[in-house]
């Protein structure tokens, strides 16, 4: 049986090469080359509407761009609920492909109870995401991470993908060397945990896109609203903006202040409507009216650069003392920074407002 065996083998092996010599040479084709910008986008989906979910649109709607996924992360309300609203949106937008993976639930030290405490030290922190106290109209549970309030849009009927968003990440960077943009609109967990797992991400990515940074915040949050002027991607896990704005990036561009500088208004909502598409009546009925356009200009600035009209670059830093100004943005001009392992970040001051909001709209009625 065994000569057998061999001698069929070698005789298959034969034919094969005699197939293989009789065959035409094949025609050398040059390989397509993806020239679309290539992005991850790790966020805290905040939904129905709001500014978390509508900063997709431009990522499933620009041909030029190549979305390989979201990562999803605790912040403004808990990873479960966030997943859902995420997911229910690509769904109505069409775009059910898109893979969306769960990250992490929690930040990586700061709690309730700690953030409780502070707040009877130092004075109410206006808008706690995920930790914000029942209210009467709103669905917020802090104690309950794992419960997903009957959704108004719809219960979606895909699922999240089995890998979780840390490792997802840190496997796509990798298998895209030098060409992805990370893009972060929420806490920034998801990416610290990942630049812990897998250090060498930060050099291996093409750069990374945050929202958050803000500076000089303190009269805002007197003369405007309170919630619009706290920094809460920063404050909610300040260990990890650390973590990350310490990693050696071959660039970092910080859209912080800048990002309220454009709200959803009435009338922006209702010309976005009037397209009648799944996704402007989605925005025409879920858009929060007044509220700035944070993570949508955060992708703007991400995918074209071209729309900043102001800018400048700094170290910075995140305040880890537990005082009053824990959670907070740091910058200093270079030579008188601690250079401790802060980066070099670019800080984006204006922008060309007008053409980011027909962009946006146009994408939005599609």
């Amino acid at each position: 049986m065994k000569i057998w065996l061999t001698l069929l083998g070698s005789a298959s092996l034969a034919m094969g090469s005699l197939t293989m010599a009789a065959a035409p040479k094949p025609v050398s084709r040059p390989v397509e080359q993806d020239n679309r910008t290539i992005v991850w986008f790790d966020n805290d989906f905040l939904g129905p509407g709001q500014s978390n979910l509508q900063a997709l649109i431009p990522l499933i709607r620009d041909p030029a761009v190549h979305l390989l996924g979201i990562g999803v992360v605790t912040g403004d309300q808990w990873l479960e609920e966030e997943t859902n609203h995420a997911l229910r949106f690509l769904e109505i937008a069409g775009r059910p492909d898109v893979p969306v993976a769960r990250g992490a639930q929690t930040p990586l030290i700061r709690s309730l109870p700690e953030m409780k405490a502070w707040e009877a030290r130092f004075g109410a922190i206006p808008w706690k995401g995920a930790w914000n106290a029942p209210k009467p109209g709103r669905n917020y549970h802090p104690e309950d991470p794992d419960l997903v309030p009957p959704m108004v849009e719809g219960a979606p009927t895909t699922k999240p993908v089995a890998q979780d968003a840390v490792h997802r990440l840190i496997d796509q960077v990798r298998a895209h060397p030098g060409q992805v943009t990370i893009i972060c609109a929420g806490p920034l967990t998801n990416i610290a945990l990942a630049l812990r797992i897998a250090p060498d991400l930060a050099t291996k990515a093409k750069g990374i896109v945050m929202q958050g940074g803000g500076y000089d915040m303190q009269a805002a949050r007197v003369l405007d609203n309170a919630d619009y002027a706290t920094d809460f991607n920063f404050i909610f896990d300040p260990e990890a903006a650390h973590i990350v704005l310490t990693a050696p990036w071959k660039k970092i561009t910080v859209v912080g202040n800048v990002t309220t500088s454009a709200r959803m208004t009435k009338a922006l909502a209702d010309q976005i409507g009037t397209s009648g598409t799944p996704t402007a009546r989605y925005i025409a009925q879920y858009a929060r009216i007044d509220q700035p356009l944070w993570d949508e200009m955060t992708v703007a600035v991400a995918l074209d650069p071209t729309l900043i009209t102001k800018k400048f670059t700094a170290r910075m830093d995140v305040d880890l003392m537990p005082g009053a100004g824990y959670g907070t943005a740091q910058i200093w001009k270079d030579d008188l920074a601690p250079h401790r392992g802060e980066q070099m970040v670019e800080v984006v001051e204006t922008i060309d407002v007008p053409r980011f909001i027909a962009r946006f709209t146009a994408q939005a009625r599609q």
